[in-house]
């Protein structure tokens, strides 16, 4: 009867409530349309801010890529202490820019403008994000980049201490994978990728990827301390190292060289199995091929570097492409890697939608 509808209105059936099951004032309304997620497409009033957020990540990734080179440069010239105080340059803001002090006050410049470039893009999101964990994202980059500016100016004032360089090398190339995650989650398309198939199985591809890049960073530190301990020239013949497969290692200069040239094996070899798996089953993808692809490229060209640092004695330009190529390398694995987890279900292929979502890319 109608009282009775009035009263259900007014006092819900306490087992529906208690089950769960909605009673008459929730019912939903039968709609005709298809069914939809709460994971929509970005409105057209956010489509501008987006861009400007994505496109503003693009310029600090990039002039992370010129920090790097200029920090491998300072290192590879043997500037570190042209400079020998902080945050000043002999007591003034610019001082005369030759031989060493070039590269090391150049280095320190570069680092203002990416610090800044850092600050900028953190208020910018805390004001046109509404993501909170890319609003904090964007805020742990900005702090990293503090701290490695700080990180810095003890390396100088310490005169080099080995562990203070070491971790200086290291939390620069971390600071660039931040860099590259904050330009893949104001992408356009980053809810795309979001949208599809999440799995709690992990495929193939992503284990794979993720196995690359944890390996990839510990040759990273591998590399940093082989840099700071000047022991890039300790083992001096390639691939050979003393006209054998495995040298002595009682010098520490030298294990820690043979360590290095070890662990870019591991890393191929790991890296061919993650291309692998990802070209053979999800190869019509270009979310996922590009990136395995240039993941070929930039691993062969690393390689290279490698040895052509033996070859060249330490040649300063080598070398910095070396360090900036490495950085490239990791940063690609760590993209193939967050795609794969994403967007690969744990048996079978990547929706069609993000194909079509990442067909521009």
């Amino acid at each position: 009867s109608v009282e009775d509808m009035e009263h259900r209105r007014t006092f819900p059936d306490p087992l529906a409530r208690a089950m769960r099951i909605p009673g008459p004032q929730t019912a939903e309304p039968r709609t005709t349309g298809p069914r939809t997620t709460g994971l929509q497409p970005p409105a057209p009033h956010a489509t501008r801010p987006r861009a400007w957020s994505h496109a503003l990540a693009w310029v600090l990734c990039a002039t992370t890529v010129v920090l790097l080179a200029a920090g491998a440069l300072v290192t590879g010239t043997g500037s570190s202490l042209a400079v020998p105080d902080w945050p000043l340059a002999y007591g003034r803001l610019f001082p005369p820019m030759v031989g060493g002090i070039l590269y090391e006050h150049g280095h320190r410049l570069i680092a203002a403008v990416v610090g800044l470039i850092a600050f900028l893009l953190a208020i910018w999101l805390w004001w046109a994000e509404p993501r909170r964990w890319v609003r904090r994202l964007a805020a742990l980059a900005l702090f990293t980049v503090i701290l490695q500016a700080l990180l810095g100016g003890i390396t100088v004032l310490l005169l080099l201490p080995k562990p203070i360089s070491i971790a200086h090398a290291l939390l620069a190339q971390l600071f660039f994978l931040l860099t590259v995650l904050l330009v893949q989650v104001t992408a356009p398309g980053w809810e795309g990728l979001l949208a599809v198939g999440r799995t709690r199985k992990a495929s193939r591809a992503a284990m794979w990827s993720t196995l690359t890049l944890a390996a990839l960073l510990v040759e990273l530190l591998l590399g940093a301390i082989v840099r700071h301990f000047e022991a890039g020239l300790a083992i001096p013949d390639f691939p050979l190292s003393f006209g054998r497969l495995v040298p002595p290692l009682s010098a520490f200069p030298v294990l820690i060289h043979f360590l290095h040239r070890v662990g870019a094996v591991l890393v191929t070899l790991l890296a061919v199995v993650a291309i692998a798996s990802v070209l053979r089953r999800h190869g019509g993808e270009p979310a996922l091929r590009r990136p395995a692809i240039a993941l070929v490229w930039l691993l062969a060209g690393q390689l290279l570097l490698g040895a052509a640092v033996i070859w060249t004695q330490r040649a300063a330009a080598i070398t910095t492409l070396h360090v900036v190529n490495g950085a490239l390398l990791s940063a690609t694995a760590g993209l193939l890697a967050l795609r794969a987890w994403l967007i690969v279900p744990a048996r079978g292929t990547v929706s069609p939608a993000v194909v079509a979502e990442h067909a521009a890319r």
